[in-house]
């Protein structure tokens, strides 16, 4: 899956404490699922490795792993715990609820897990602060259920919370780790109002921004979009131009000119490399 398909969807997000000695048998999750230990101990048997759990620790496990839950018999776990997507998958139909757990490995579905995250992420972490971690999860609490028209507005809202979670996660997560810079994120922003509202500026202008070299600023820029700044740049003028192709009643030469392509000429030949058509060609074809 790329980075830009992801759009994190959470399903159910709660808050549960297990009795003293509980397990949750052996079982699978069909998507992504986080969990931080609020309170007690107890173990996760995961990987055929047994792992103490306390207070503050936070564990990421994949969709599709196996793995069983045992509470302490004398100070019992408790769970603030969220399963989600990377990306959201429809699974209406298929299971009773939206927050599927396999407990027969045998029986599981496996065109229906969830996709997983591109870059490796670590079973276990520590928090630090514990009541800043728990204020997170409890903006985002949601029931296991399918959506509907009566919960969208709570739905949206729970999203947006549990998005900037998702934030705050993997910065915590990856913290020393191959994972494309967040100022690449504030840069394309800019990049794009740029685009929208102005010419386009030279490069040296952003990563001079960012306090970069060229070249770091190239690494990182591929890193985040999978291309060189120069061909993003042009994919976005490319893509705006479409719709004056298919709704305007602009010439190819002024729609050249609005999107500040150099020449009608270099807005051919870009457009014919990105879309496999001429801009005439597209525009006859969307008429």
């Amino acid at each position: 899956m790329k980075l830009s398909a992801m759009h994190p969807y959470v399903y159910l997000a709660t808050r549960y404490p297990f009795a003293a000695g509980q397990s949750s048998s052996p079982r699978i999750c069909y998507m992504s699922s986080v969990y931080l230990i609020s309170r007690g101990y107890g173990t996760l048997i995961t990987g055929g490795a047994s792992i103490r759990v306390r207070p503050g620790m936070l564990i990421h496990l994949p969709p599709g792993q196996l793995h069983e839950w045992r509470a302490d018999a004398a100070e019992p776990m408790v769970h603030l715990c969220c399963y989600f997507d990377w990306q959201h998958v429809d699974r209406e139909g298929h299971f009773d609820w939206a927050c599927p757990v396999c407990y027969k490995p045998e029986q599981l579905q496996e065109e229906m897990l969830g996709p997983l995250f591109p870059y490796p992420l670590p079973l276990s972490s520590e928090v630090g602060l514990l009541r800043g971690w728990t204020e997170k999860f409890q903006r985002f609490y949601k029931a296991g259920e399918f959506d509907n028209e009566q919960t969208f507005i709570r739905n949206l809202t729970i999203q947006r919370h549990f998005q900037e979670f998702i934030d705050d996660l993997l910065h915590l997560l990856l913290k020393g780790q191959t994972m494309p810079d967040r100022r690449i994120s504030v840069l394309l922003e800019q990049m794009e109002q740029d685009l929208l509202h102005d010419v386009p500026k030279p490069l040296e202008e952003y990563y001079s921004r960012l306090q970069l070299s060229r070249g770091h600023f190239f690494e990182l820029f591929r890193t985040s979009t999978g291309i060189p700044p120069v061909e993003y740049m042009n994919r976005f003028r490319i893509n705006r131009s479409k719709e004056d192709l298919m709704h305007s009643r602009l010439s190819i030469t002024e729609i050249a000119a609005k999107y500040h392509f150099s020449s009608l000429h270099y807005y051919s030949r870009l457009f014919r490399r990105q879309t496999g058509q001429t801009p005439r060609e597209f525009r006859q074809l969307r008429r």
